[in-house]
């Protein structure tokens, strides 16, 4: 899907504007309105498109997803973001405060959407453009309020800024996380209601809604409501695997492919800024930084993740460069560096025994991640890559997902199953695989999956986190968390780490935030 850039577009400047809660996006009290403006289906889809692109994800999906998502689960292994590695997190943490301030933008830009659509209905606009766009809105609203309960626990609900703003009153407490939860699913209902069958690759559907509520469903231990979620996106026929599995991280030929249900929308290009996939340099190996790539690989496996995958697992070349990775393709050169470019002229090779300044590399846990990098640039054979940008979607929701889902909502809990319908969504991501089908499972066979078809992917810290703190406790100390020449686990997992501290810098603005948290549902 080609998505308009912000700039691009004609949106009210309530969209662009802030008061001095980072989380309140305040609307602004003149501008466009709705008597000259979304007069017709175009206008309305290029403002919602804003709600898809990098632009307002940016802060989340560049570093903070990685930093939550994989180095505090265990998947990642860095030396920036040592904090979620060794889980000693402060409320000042650059990360915390980067994904709250994205989450609760992007909250804004729905709130005022939905008002401003609401508004342009009740004066004779065309339900028939405005209610898929309000459903929009109340999908993305939804899902990262959902993002929100599961990352910080009890958190704001805003959903009239202007109110807010308009009052005065800016101290507003933090809800519990059940009321979050029950928000976001409410939400998600009213994307499911609104949104249609089917539209342009990329944007959402009535499926797209469907597919999260089954996660948050999961995520709530209501197993039957997320199985039947699940099993309704399976029976629509709509959606499969994909071959090229590493394919869909890095090549933009793949965008909006057969397994994609929500993806962030991303452009070749670097203006603005979080217009392309930022993920590309903190992945890439130092070894392939060329003249059009920037990599400087601040995040890599961790030798636990790499002891994960099971003999014979595809996914782990899919998803990680080791001795003996290959890319023949790739035939990345440099300028005054002659043993460098006669190592690489035949094709690339990640090797650790070459030395470094001749193109080998010899990192901590001697590895680094192929998803989600590009490659070195399109003048040395692989995908175009413009500095830190790649064109590449940040997949947030896919149909393995959803096959795993519904395996372990049949499962709901027990100790193991043989339900064929479930061995049977399992079993068709191990295939893809190369691995044996199963012919039963249990919880733990289906987190060893999770852990390994979304690995980097930034969501195994929520798996780790939804079994409860006795057995989170029991997975993370498990883990060597440590370099090959030093191994390290964690003794210092306590309950109060199982959810990430409000940024200092709102308590101290809304210093309700700082308190115990209270209901929203009366």
């Amino acid at each position: 899907m080609k998505l308009k850039p912000l700039y691009a577009l004609m949106i009210p400047a309530a969209l662009l504007s802030a008061c001095s809660k980072e989380y309140i996006e305040r609307p602004s009290l003149s501008g466009t309105t709705t008597g000259n403006y979304y007069t017709n289906a175009e206008e309305v889809r290029a403002a919602t498109s804003t709600l898809y692109s990098g632009l307002p994800w940016r802060n989340y999906e560049s570093r903070a997803q990685d930093a939550i998502g994989d180095v505090m689960s265990g998947n990642m292994f860095t030396y920036t973001d040592v904090e979620y590695l060794n889980f000693t997190v402060s409320s000042a943490s650059e990360r915390i405060g980067a994904a709250w301030g994205a989450f609760y933008k992007i909250i804004g830009y729905a709130n005022v959407m939905i008002k401003t659509f609401e508004e342009k209905k009740a004066a004779g606009g065309s339900a028939a453009y405005l209610d898929p766009a309000i459903a929009e809105c109340h999908f993305i609203r939804g899902t990262v309020y959902f993002y929100i309960a599961r990352t910080w626990g009890a958190a704001p609900i805003i959903t009239d800024p202007g109110e807010t703003a308009l009052s005065g009153n800016f101290n507003i407490p933090r809800y519990l996380q059940k009321d979050v939860l029950r928000f976001a699913l409410e939400e998600l209902k009213l994307a499911e209601t609104g949104l249609p069958e089917s539209d342009a690759a990329g944007r959402l559907t009535k499926y797209s809604a469907k597919g999260m509520m089954s996660k948050l469903y999961l995520y709530s231990k209501d197993y039957a409501n997320a199985k039947t979620k699940a099993d309704e996106v399976i029976s629509s026929g709509r959606y499969s695997l994909v071959s090229d599995y590493n394919g869909m991280f890095t090549k933009m030929s793949m965008n909006n492919n057969s397994e994609s249900l929500f993806s962030i929308q991303h452009q070749l290009a670097s203006d603005p800024w979080g217009t392309g996939n930022l993920k590309n340099p903190d992945r890439g190996a130092g070894n392939l930084r060329t003249a059009e790539a920037d990599a400087w690989e601040m995040y890599v496996p961790s030798l636990d993740i790499l002891k994960e995958y099971e003999f014979g697992d595809l996914r782990r070349k899919w998803s990680v460069m080791e001795h003996g990775w290959t890319n023949p393709n790739w035939k990345p050169q440099r300028a005054n560096a002659p043993k460098y470019n006669a190592f690489m002229a035949n094709g690339f090779k990640y090797d650790t025994l070459q030395p470094t300044e001749d193109g080998g590399n010899l990192n901590a846990t001697r590895s680094n991640i192929a998803k989600y990098f590009a490659g070195p640039g399109k003048s040395f054979g692989s995908e175009a890559v413009l500095g830190q940008s790649s064109g590449n979607n940040v997949v947030l929701l896919r149909y393995a997902d959803i096959l795993l889902i519904y395996a372990e909502a049949t499962l709901a809990g027990g100790q193991s199953t043989s339900d064929a319908k479930a061995l049977d969504a399992l079993n068709k991501v191990r295939t893809r695989a190369g691995l044996t089908a199963k012919t039963a499972f249990t919880l733990d066979d289906i987190l060893h999956e999770r852990r390994v078809e979304f690995a980097f992917e930034g969501d195994y810290w929520y798996d780790i986190q939804r079994q409860g703190f006795a057995k989170a406790k029991t997975m993370i100390e498990k883990q060597n968390r440590g370099t090959v020449t030093g191994a390290n686990y964690i003794t210092n997992f306590t309950e109060d780490k199982m959810y990430l501290p409000i940024p200092s810098g709102e308590i101290v603005q809304d210093p309700e935030l700082g308190k115990e948290p209270v209901p929203y549902y009366k």
